[in-house]
């Protein structure tokens, strides 16, 4: 069965968002077919896509290799996504659908749980769905699909620590989707913007930015052990 390439491209983003290529080592079409199980053709595909969204660049003599990001190139995402989520949320307050609003209310319900137990391993990937049903229900598929990437970006790029009151972040997660359901465009931008400024704080570089050198761009390969199955199509985008 032919993997697609959406599929091989999902594969190689998050390793790469895991750290299991290193920032500025080579990804030659070869070694990622053998990893990941297909041929050429459709890694050739994921690496033009990956270089499209910033995780990899085409360097002279080398190919294609993992991206470098500057602290500055770091920094303008948060300042996007700061200005982003809060649209979507204005957006979702006009567009949503009540299926969203079930998922929303149903996810807010497990965060607010979980944020008296103390699960903060949960909490982190109940968040990202929340946001990422949020962004799903402004209606933009071009809003959603940005958001997706700076999500992406934002997780290779930082490490983020839990919120000192997760109880106190989830209410304003029940307040984002309270003013969703009443159609209140203001209040769930607001509300949002609070909401991703206090995130955003929280927020640590996990490698300083850095020009490249001739010889880091030069260097073999380097390949850690991956988090992902190979061949596997049903990966999530």
């Amino acid at each position: 069965m032919r993997i697609p390439a959406h599929s091989v491209c999902t594969a190689i983003r998050d390793d790469i968002v895991a750290g299991v290529y290193e920032r500025g080592s080579r990804l030659t079409e070869e070694l990622l077919a053998r990893r990941y199980g297909v041929s050429r053709v459709p890694v050739r595909e994921a690496l033009r896509t990956l270089e499209a969204e910033g995780f990899v660049v085409t360097r002279r003599h080398a190919g294609a290799c993992v991206a470098e990001p500057t602290e500055q190139e770091a920094s303008d995402l948060l300042e996007m996504r700061m200005l982003l989520e809060p649209l979507a949320a204005a957006r979702a307050a006009q567009r949503r659908t009540e299926a969203h609003l079930k998922v929303l209310r149903g996810l807010v319900r497990l965060g607010q749980e979980r944020a008296r137990r103390g699960n903060s391993e949960d909490l982190r990937s109940l968040g990202g769905w929340f946001h990422e049903t949020l962004a799903q229900a402004s209606g933009s598929p071009a809003l959603t699909s940005t958001l997706a990437q700076l999500r992406h970006k934002i997780a290779w790029m930082y490490a983020v620590e839990a919120p000192a009151n997760p109880v106190e972040s989830w209410a304003e997660h029940g307040g984002i989707v309270d003013a969703v359901a009443r159609g209140d465009s203001e209040r769930a931008r607001t509300i949002t913007a609070l909401h991703t400024e206090r995130a955003t704080s929280a927020h640590r570089l996990r490698f300083p930015g850095r020009p490249a050198t001739p010889e880091r761009q030069e260097r073999p390969d380097r390949v850690r052990t991956s988090q992902h199955p190979v061949n596997m199509p049903s990966l999530r985008h």
